[in-house]
């Protein structure tokens, strides 16, 4: 039911029961949440879990278990999100401490991005961003998304302001070339 894409140096593919350890690692560090939430604990990283592999069955898009082709390391989770009351279809991105600062979010991201645009009907992506996530601002700016208004985001009742990024489509067909031939 998940479809598999491959970049470069991942593999985004779909969950299994043995990506749960890396999952409740990447959400229980404190610089990983330190811009989305508080630490999760292992029984609320399984109902992330969960939610992430039901929103695919719910939606029929969701976010990835991200690999490293080089070893088979589970990274981190790209893909698309779009819970209930969402400001729209969104890319987003999480990887382990470990591996920020290798382009993995942006290769990935940039994957999740052509395959929102291939396969939903939508005329823009965005991703909600923490101001104070400046690399994740950064990654958004490689993918081609441009920085719009701030908005309150309620999560789990509490309000988060976020700056909405987004990329239309027709700007992601200049920038890749899908519209041409």
């Amino acid at each position: 039911m998940i479809p598999r894409l491959e970049t470069r140096r991942l593999i985004l593919r779909g969950w299994q029961a043995a990506d749960f350890d890396g999952f409740a690692a990447i959400y229980g560090d404190a610089d990983v949440m330190r811009f989305l939430g508080p630490v999760q604990s292992r029984s609320d990283a399984w109902n992330g879990l969960a939610r992430t592999i039901g929103h695919w069955a719910l939606r029929g898009y969701g976010t990835w278990a991200v690999e490293r082709k080089a070893d088979h390391a589970l990274i981190g989770r790209v893909g698309l999100i779009n819970p209930e009351g969402w400001p729209g279809l969104e890319v987003g991105w999480t990887l382990a401490r470990a591996h920020w600062g290798h382009g993995f979010a942006s290769e990935a991201a940039s994957a999740a991005l052509s395959y929102g645009f291939l396969t939903q009907s939508v005329d823009r992506l965005i991703s909600c961003i923490d101001p104070g996530n400046h690399a994740s601002q950064a990654v958004a700016r490689r993918i081609g998304e441009q920085k719009g208004p701030r908005q309150d985001l309620v999560v789990g009742g509490q309000a988060h302001p976020v700056d909405i990024w987004s990329i239309t489509r027709a700007q992601w067909e200049r920038r890749s070339g899908a519209g041409q031939g």
